[in-house]
């Protein structure tokens, strides 16, 4: 049936901060006893005024906008059933703040789909004609927040809507309609007023909101259910709507062509491997497809809309047939085909076993270098197929021999296995800390770059960035981000380390001249090309193309050279640079405040987390670096999230007045400066914030194998950029990062 239309953080302070408040009701909710006791709740209201949350942090599902004076039941629920997947309490309170709003009605109601209400709670109330402000009080949704507007009247309307269906179209002789018909929908209501007219198209359709007349093409008998709700609850009694829709004239005499196919994994004798799937197709060239149906075995025929999918063991028939508007119907048509069970195969994943080698200090660490060996069996039968490791939050990488780590400081080796099978273990984890010292000293080298490719400047040569004898990386001995005086003196370094290369076999002859050729484009030390820093954002596609967008939300290139939030894609996200991890190092940028209306936009810079895929601890990728790296706060709304532009989230707050506000639309210059764990934020060329991480988590439980519960925190990440929802709009440009 074709049916249409005709226009086309950190969950511990959160609930520490909210469980305070839970349950507070004012004397509009309850009644008071001359000696100050609370009186039983008032009888509830005949008007309902509800709410729904789920899983976004910037709104609230449903709400209603108007209300009477009187009597109210407010109904608050943010459950499954709302759309609440990952638990995420939501609160919704009326302020009694603002001297522009009524403040007579304390409310406040916390809900999560885990709670004993099971998500959903309600509270009697009475209110009064003005107007109410309600919002969220958890950190982090200040965009959560409306208007209820209340006016005149007694609060006492329990007359349900009356709803009208009117059908239009060319109709034959028998009344049918020709074609198509129309159903136009109006409702009126004497008391609060329509709040929304529903349809159903058959006696078992599901209700859809209506909101322009529905058309509906498919020939044969048709039955449209119809109700409305008002704003005081009160719903109509379901009506219904009867009418034929025939074919056009035609001298159409041809019926449809038919076909199916199967498919799915086959054994070698050509079953089907524990599932068929069979697709039916149908065209038609005179006055269209109708109808295709299709039947398993001596089964009724059934409406097909989707791929028919057969599970069961056995020897099948699937039987298919189709008609055309014009009332030409098909042959009916079968395949047969047999499916059977799936082998017993291999469902245990590999044990894996790592071990840390190398002389210790007293303290436990590691003098020098630290070697962790890893070994994996495969108890499951198909045996293992490869072997994976990650070095402090970096991407996994094959493992074929002992990982040798020689950089000083704390570090965490991830490592797993997979085998033949397509099982993969889960990840476990080891730290340690390398100490300077003893008989292997840490290498050498000019910079930190252990980046895949070798990249001078902005060109990416493509040629394996590979450890040379000295144990340093080719882009660590390049030296790109040197401050260079001139262009030439840059490349007669870089031939002196080809050459040298060239003989000790790192690289060949044709590397050689490629990576000459990306140093001579590179422009390195020439005007503009000095200081340090290098662009990972000049406002072109190119350097565009290379951040990634990971959770709810959007970013896309503006037309000012600006990467900027999405105003029609919600949910909250992260736009990262995947391209390397930085150490210490200074992140420059502007940002723009371009939150729609009056607000201000809620966004932020974060810095230092780790690879944000295939993470074992955490199945959002967007989460990985507000859990496990630092966020600097991008806020300059004067109320909302107590953390405001250049707070580092959750650990260290700024007010707004020291964040030195400027007017909304305006270009801000931002650098945050990391050197070992302390981290300086300026803004505008004025230092606002400093901290320094000596402290451990504030948000999440204590985990062994998080560096940020005794106070450490990871030594080098990815830095990316956050999206709050539509109503946080925020835009970037000009960023570019110097390493020290």
């Amino acid at each position: 049936m074709t049916v249409r239309h005709r226009t086309a953080s950190v969950w511990t302070a959160v609930l520490a901060a909210v469980a305070m408040v839970v349950g507070l009701m004012s004397a509009a909710a309850y009644g008071k006893s001359d000696d100050g006791r609370t009186n039983a709740p008032q009888a509830a209201a005949e008007q309902v005024l509800t709410w729904t949350a789920g899983d976004p942090i910037d709104r609230y599902l449903s709400f209603p906008t108007t209300a009477v004076a009187g009597p109210a039941t407010i109904v608050f629920e943010n459950s499954t059933a709302t759309g609440n997947t990952t638990g995420m309490p939501h609160t919704l309170t009326f302020s009694v703040s603002d001297v522009e709003f009524n403040n007579d009605v304390q409310l406040n109601l916390l809900a999560n789909p885990n709670d004993d209400m099971g998500g959903k709670h309600t509270a009697q109330v009475n209110l009064t004609e003005g107007r109410y402000f309600y919002h969220c009080t958890i950190p982090g949704h200040g965009s959560m927040q409306g208007i209820l507007t209340v006016t005149a009247g007694s609060g006492e309307d329990t007359t349900a809507p009356v709803t009208t269906a009117k059908v239009e179209g060319d109709r034959n002789t028998d009344g049918a309609y020709i074609g198509q018909a129309s159903v136009t929908l109006a409702a009126t209501d004497e008391g609060a007023g329509v709040d929304k007219i529903e349809y159903a198209l058959g006696p078992d359709g599901p209700w859809q909101p209506y909101t322009t007349p529905v058309v509906v093409d498919e020939v044969g008998a048709h039955t449209l259910r119809y109700r409305a709700y008002d704003k005081a609850g009160n719903v109509e009694a379901e009506k219904s709507v009867d009418f034929t829709v025939a074919a056009p004239p035609t001298d159409d005499t041809t019926a449809p062509e038919t076909s199916a196919t199967v498919s799915g994994e086959k054994d070698d004798q050509g079953r089907y491997v524990g599932m068929a799937t069979v697709t039916v197709t149908a065209s038609d060239t005179g006055s269209g497809v109708n109808t295709v149906e299709y039947a398993i075995g001596t089964g009724a025929w059934q409406p097909y809309t989707a791929p028919v999918m057969v599970h069961e063991t056995g020897a099948h028939t699937v039987r298919y047939r189709a008609t055309d508007k014009a009332g030409n119907a098909a042959a009916e048509k079968s395949v047969d085909f047999t499916v059977v069970a799936p082998p017993a195969e291999d469902k245990e994943p590999p044990q894996t076993t790592a071990g840390i080698s190398g002389e210790q200090n007293s303290d436990g660490a590691y003098i020098g270098r630290a070697t962790v060996t890893v070994v994996a069996v495969d108890s499951g039968g198909s045996g293992v197929d490869k072997v994976e490791y990650s070095l402090d939050g970096g991407p996994y990488l094959a493992y074929s021999a002992p990982v040798v780590v020689d950089r000083v400081g704390y570090h965490t080796v991830l490592y797993r296995a997979t085998d033949k099978a397509g099982n993969t273990s889960q990840a476990k984890s080891l730290a340690f800390s390398v100490a300077e010292g003893g008989g292997v000293p840490a290498p050498l080298c000019p910079e930190y770059d252990e980046r895949s490719t070798v990249i001078v400047g902005t060109v990416d040569t493509g040629i394996p960035n590979r450890m040379t004898g000295s144990r340093c990386t080719i882009n660590e001995l390049i030296e790109d981000e040197k401050d260079w005086s001139s262009h030439a003196l840059f490349l007669k370094h870089v031939d002196e380390v080809l050459d040298r290369l060239l003989d000790e076999g790192v690289i060949d002859s044709r590397e050689h001249r490629q990576i000459t050729r990306a140093a001579r484009e590179s422009g390195i030390g020439k005007p503009g090309q000095t200081g340090g820093y290098r662009d990972i954002f000049d406002g072109t596609e190119e350097t565009f193309a290379k951040w990634q967008h990971v959770g709810g939300g959007k970013f896309s290139l503006s037309e000012d050279g600006a990467m900027t939030s999405s105003t029609t894609v919600p949910g909250m996200g992260m736009l990262w640079f995947p391209q390397r991890q930085y150490g210490d190092f200074s992140l420059k940028l502007q940002w723009r405040d371009d939150a729609p209306g009056a607000g201000n936009a809620n966004g932020g810079v974060f810095v230092r987390f780790p690879y944000v895929h295939d993470n074992p601890e955490e199945s959002r990728p967007e989460w990985v670096a507000i859990k496990y790296g630092h966020e600097v706060q991008i806020l300059d709304r004067p109320d909302g999230d107590m953390y405001k532009t250049g707070s580092v989230y959750g650990f260290d707050r700024v007010g707004l007045g020291g964040a030195g506000v400027t007017p909304k639309g305006t270009w801000n210059d931002y650098e945050i400066r990391v050197e070992g764990q302390h981290y300086s934020v300026f803004r505008n060329g004025k230092l606002i914030n400093e901290f320094d991480n000596t402290g451990g988590q504030v948000f999440q439980p204590p985990r062994s194998d998080d560096p940020g519960t005794d106070g450490r925190r990871y030594a080098t990440g990815y830095v990316g950029l956050q999206v709050h929802g539509t109503m946080d709009v925020i835009s970037y440009r000009n960023i570019r990062i110097k390493e020290f």
